[in-house]
């Protein structure tokens, strides 16, 4: 993958939205984002009377005629926000004529993008098999080429422990992590949860994105068929009806609407897209539907 996936009208339009946090961050370097903590930045928050020590240019003498008293401006200090992806690079993600991973890694990148324009710092995690294998924090317009370098060099060829990759990433209390997977495991939502309470107990805001490909969503099989787990090489026969791939899709409609439950329990949001839709559509549109972005 590479700049050439991300066209000039796409990245004038990536300029002009921002990630959207519920946060006031309270920590971290200074950035774009409004902290409770109070500093020297633009945004006008509050007076306070002059003490021995602070800057004699930060008076307000307007104030000063007002009440003979020495008052000083106190500002809204800006802190980075840390945007936390966690991409999941199992073998069960490198499937699809439209490939899940593709999907994935555009959307990492231009989601990335975003961040890093609104002086933002980026992770990005990737998990195998249980483990977690970190890139470099970066921060900067200047950083996304590494990223999306980076990006490239990933191999999807891994199996799925989301939880257990995800609680071995330390994280910082307060910033915003991006789960990017299929979901499909053998251990259903329960094993999901225990890995949203460790981030929730982070404060992170949650976002789980979904990447399904077309054959899963809008599966197309006649008659007998041998499935194979792209991730355990077991294998299953069936014959394959229209009543069964009707059952197929309820319960796939079932099954997403307990991942999203179960995000919203902890705060989070849940986006579920088709790896054959354009990159624009699940950047500028599901993420807006959601309010991740504005």
């Amino acid at each position: 993958m590479g700049e050439r996936l991300f066209n000039e009208d796409f990245f004038k339009k990536l300029n002009k939205i921002n990630m959207h946090i519920n946060l006031k961050l309270s920590s971290g370097t200074q950035g774009g984002r409004k902290s409770k903590a109070k500093g020297v930045s633009v945004e006008f928050s509050d007076y306070r009377e002059y003490a021995p020590g602070d800057d004699f240019r930060r008076i307000d003498w307007n104030a000063y005629g007002r009440f003979d008293k020495f008052f000083i401006k106190v500002f809204m200090e800006e802190r980075e926000g840390v945007f936390n992806f966690f991409i999941d690079k199992s073998k069960s993600m490198d499937y699809g004529e439209s490939s899940k991973k593709d999907t994935a890694l555009k959307a990492a990148a231009a989601l990335s993008y975003i961040a890093l324009n609104n002086l933002d710092r980026v992770n990005i995690s990737t998990m195998d098999s249980g483990e977690i294998d970190s890139m470099k924090s970066a921060a900067g317009n200047k950083a996304f080429r590494r990223i999306l370098k980076e990006l490239e060099d990933i191999e999807f060829n891994g199996s799925t422990d989301l939880t257990k990759s995800i609680k071995r990433r330390p994280l910082s209390p307060r910033g915003v992590s991006i789960v990017i997977s299929d979901f499909l495991n053998n251990q259903g939502t329960s094993n999901l949860e225990d890995a949203l309470k460790y981030l929730a107990f982070k404060k992170q805001d949650i976002i789980l994105l979904q990447i399904l490909s077309e054959e899963e969503i809008n599966p197309d099989f006649n008659n007998e068929i041998t499935f194979i787990d792209s991730e355990t090489g077991e294998n299953v026969k069936m014959s394959i009806t229209p009543n069964i791939i009707k059952e197929y899709k309820s319960m796939l409609k079932s099954y997403n609407k307990s991942i999203e439950s179960l995000a919203r329990k902890y705060g989070g949001k849940f986006i579920s897209v088709s790896s054959s839709m354009e990159i624009e559509d699940i950047i500028l549109g599901e993420f807006s539907k959601k309010r991740v972005l504005y």
